[in-house]
């Protein structure tokens, strides 16, 4: 073993002054404002984070988690309303925001942009049907107001 003592050293040294071959990529610096700018309860905030979901590729430097589970055991389209997206972008604040440790500071945020997602989709609607879909927003906005506190889903 002796005789490896000396090459075993040059190897150590040479280890040393090399760079790792499996360093973490470098995570861009405005991951939190870029984070914070797409969930946001603006149509304009809500319309940056779908172009940036349907291109998830140009962002994936940022090591976002892009996945859902949509309304978490709630319907995704309860009474025929498309609720889905916005219970996507819901999950994608939640989980994004926990992940970087911003989560108990966000939350009440997150959830009135998911409360006002779900009422541009009833903005589509008229009379009854608008009232419907407004009452369905509400309760699904409670849900996660009171519930929503794991930051995996709702």
């Amino acid at each position: 073993m002796r005789r490896f003592a000396p090459l075993l050293a040059s190897a150590a040294a040479v280890l040393a002054l090399a760079p790792s071959a499996v360093a973490a990529p470098e995570m861009p610096a405005d991951k939190p404002q870029v984070l914070s700018r797409w969930t946001q309860s603006s149509a304009a905030s809500q319309q940056e984070w779908a172009e940036a979901r349907a291109n998830r590729s140009a962002w994936a430097s940022y090591g976002f988690d892009w996945s859902t589970d949509y309304c978490t055991g709630a319907p995704e389209e309860p009474f025929g309303f498309p609720f889905a997206t916005a219970c996507a972008r819901h999950d994608f604040g939640y989980r994004n925001h926990r992940a970087a440790g911003l989560f108990p500071a966000a939350k009440a945020r997150l959830d009135d942009a998911f409360h006002a997602d779900l009422r541009r989709v009833c903005d589509r609607y008229a009379d009854a049907r608008k009232a419907s879909c407004d009452s369905t927003a509400w309760l699904y906005y409670q849900g996660v107001k009171g519930f929503g506190l794991s930051g995996t889903g709702q």
